[in-house]
């Protein structure tokens, strides 16, 4: 099946928020909670660093060390949009529309910030 450049816009901006809504967004931390703990340390300077411990053996551990890395979680996003959009695109367009949304609007909101 092609994928024209729009569409692989929509499906990477996706993929992009969806990643960063299972592996760092609050709202999902009941997802990641079974599987680690975050711990977080002030510095010296003030600024708080947030270190990640897995979780349990076996495919405890794996789910945590997959939930724990941006790269590993975002091939599996990437699987299932693109699954998703193949073969049932009436379900998954809605979703890949809005997460492009989000992931655009996260990078407006970067730049916005960054300028002000």
């Amino acid at each position: 099946m092609y994928i024209d450049l729009l569409q692989l816009l929509l499906l990477t901006l996706a993929c992009y928020r969806l990643t960063r809504l299972i592996v760092f967004d609050q709202i999902t931390q009941w997802l990641r909670n079974p599987f680690i703990d975050e711990v977080e340390e002030q510095r010296p300077d003030g600024t708080i660093e947030i270190y990640v411990n897995i979780k349990g053996n076996g495919l405890r551990r794996w789910i945590g060390e997959l939930l724990s890395c941006f790269w590993c979680t975002g091939i599996w996003s990437a699987v299932v949009l693109v699954g998703g959009y193949w073969f049932f695109p009436s379900f998954f367009i809605p979703i890949i529309i809005v997460l492009s949304v989000a992931g655009a609007a996260s990078f407006i909101e970067v730049v916005v910030q960054r300028l002000s």
